[in-house]
C-alpha cells in the first residue's frame, strides 16, 4: 500500500473542532487505500505560552529543561488527534519523536536529525494503524528529548517521509499553497501549481515563511515531493518537486524567468569604513562573528584609493547590537576609520530557475527599482536568485512594482 505522510501545523489543530476535522481528513486518506503517518505541531500558540511560563520561572533555563517543556505541546496534539481517530472507529497510535525512532544530535534546542529508525513505525503500519507522531523533536544518544528548532515539524515530516520512502509528503497549513509573493502585500499574487525544491529553498531562505528551509533542503536531498495544502478546504495546493528526475531528465517545465518574489524585514547591516586592504582583515572579522554564533548573509567590499576598503555585511536584527559592539572593538585594532550600522533596511529577492543563463533579468530589476526611486544599498546573486537591500519603508512598493514588471499576476 502507498505510504502518505501528512503534517498539520498549529493552526490546523488549534481547537478541538479543528482536530476533529483533521481526523476526518486523515481517515479519508486511509480509506482511499493508503497507509498514513501524520506529524503534528503544538496547538495554536501553545509553544509561545510554554516559553512565557518558563520565563516566569527563570530567565536562564537549562537547554535540557527547555526542550523537555516545549516537547509537551506536540504530545498534547498527537494524543488528542489519535483519540479523535479512535473515537471515529479507526485504529490509531500516538508516538513521540523518540518512540518513532527520530535520532538527533546531542544539541538541545537546535538539534539536527541524524537518523530515523523506522522499525516501530513499520510495525504499527503492519497492524493497519494510523500513526500520529510529535513533530519538532527527537531523542539524543543519552535518551533525552531534543527539539530541532522553531518550525521543525516540517523537517520532521520530510525526514520521516524519506525514511519510509513515502509516495508524497503533504504539508497542511492555513494557506492554499505557495504564491508568487505574499498575497497580503500584493492581492494579485498567483498561487503556483508547482515549484522546484531549488526555488522553494531560496524563497524560504530569504524570507518566505510558508515552509521551513531545512525541510526543503531534506526534500531536495532525498527527492521527496512536498505538497503544500490548506487544511481548511480540499483545493489542490502547490507541489514542491525536483527539476529533474532520477535519470537527469527535465521533470518541470520552466514557466518563466522569475517564479516568485520574497522579502525579509528581519535585516540589519554594518559597514566597516576605510579598513586596510590587506590579507587577513576579512578573515579576522568574520571568524570573530562566527565565534559569537552570528550568521552573516550578504557581504560587499568596496575598494578605495590608498589601499583601504569599505566592508559591509548584513545579519538578523537580533544580532545587530552584539555584532556592532564586536566590530567596534576590532575596527580600532585594525585601523579602520569607523563603523556604521542600519536596522531600517530589508532584503527583497527575485527567484526563478528560468533566470539561469537568461540575460537582462538583473538589468530589468534594477531599472524597475530605479524608475520608482528605490535605491539599492547592497546586491548579491546566485544562479537562481538576485537579492537587494533597500530601505524597509519601500519594501511594499518594491514588491508590487517588481511583481508587475515580471508579469507574475
Amino acid at each position: 500500500m502507498p505510504i502518505i505522510v501528512q503534517k498539520y501545523g498549529g493552526t490546523s489543530v488549534g481547537s478541538v473542532e479543528r482536530i476533529k476535522n483533521v481526523a476526518k481528513r486523515i481517515i479519508n486518506t486511509k480509506k482511499a487505500g493508503n497507509q498514513v503517518v501524520v506529524i503534528v505541531s503544538a496547538m495554536g500558540h501553545t509553544t509561545d505560552e510554554l516559553v512565557s511560563l518558563l520565563g516566569q520561572i527563570t530567565n536562564n533555563p537549562t537547554p535540557r529543561e527547555y526542550d523537555m517543556l516545549l516537547s509537551t505541546g506536540e504530545q498534547v496534539s498527537a494524543a488528542l488527534l489519535a483519540s479523535a481517530i479512535i473515537e471515529m472507529g479507526h485504529d490509531a497510535v500516538s508516538l513521540t519523536g523518540g518512540q518513532a525512532g527520530v535520532i538527533t544530535e546531542d544539541i538541545p534546542s537546535k538539534a539536527r536529525i541524524k537518523d530515523v529508525k523506522f522499525d516501530r513505525m513499520k510495525k504499527e503500519l503492519s497492524k493497519g494503524r494510523i500513526i500520529i507522531i510529535t513533530g519538532f523533536q527527537g531523542i539524543d544518544s543519552k535518551g533525552d528529548i531534543t527539539t530541532i528548532g522553531r518550525g521543525g515539524s516540517d523537517t520532521s515530516a520530510v525526514v520521516i517521509a524519506a525514511a519510509l520512502k513515502a509516495d508524497v509528503c503533504e504539508i497542511y497549513t492555513d494557506v492554499d499553497g505557495i504564491y508568487t509573493t505574499d498575497p497580503r502585500m500584493v492581492p494579485q499574487a498567483r498561487k503556483l501549481d508547482r515549484i522546484s525544491h531549488e526555488e522553494m529553498l531560496e524563497m524560504a531562505s530569504v524570507g518566505a515563511g510558508v515552509m521551513h528551509p531545512r525541510s526543503i533542503e531534506c526534500g531536495k536531498i532525498y527527492g521527496i515531493d512536498i505538497h503544500v495544502r490548506s487544511s481548511m478546504n480540499n483545493n489542490p495546493g502547490t507541489l514542491i518537486t525536483s527539476i529533474k528526475d532520477k535519470k537527469g531528465r527535465e521533470k518541470m517545465e520552466k514557466s518563466g524567468l522569475v517564479t516568485g518574489i520574497a522579502f525579509d524585514n528581519n535585516v540589519a547591516k554594518i559597514g566597516v569604513l576605510q579598513v586596510p586592504d590587506k590579507p587577513g582583515i576579512a578573515s579576522t572579522i568574520f571568524n570573530a562573528l562566527a565565534k559569537e554564533k552570528i550568521s552573516v548573509d550578504m557581504i560587499v567590499q568596496s575598494i578605495h584609493g590608498g589601499n583601504v576598503a569599505d566592508l559591509s555585511f548584513t545579519m538578523s536584527r537580533s544580532d545587530l547590537k552584539k555584532a556592532k559592539d564586536l566590530i567596534d572593538s576590532l575596527a580600532k585594532k585594525m585601523g579602520a576609520s569607523g563603523v556604521v550600522s542600519d536596522s531600517s533596511v530589508s532584503k527583497i529577492s527575485l527567484i526563478g530557475v528560468g533566470m539561469v543563463g537568461a540575460p537582462g533579468v538583473a538589468a530589468k530589476m534594477f531599472d524597475t527599482l530605479a524608475g520608482n526611486n528605490i535605491n539599492m544599498h547592497m546586491i548579491s546573486t546566485s544562479e537562481i536568485r538576485i537579492s537587494c537591500v533597500i530601505d524597509e519603508k519601500l519594501v511594499k512598493k518594491a514588491v508590487q512594482v517588481l511583481h508587475e514588471a515580471f508579469d507574475l499576476a
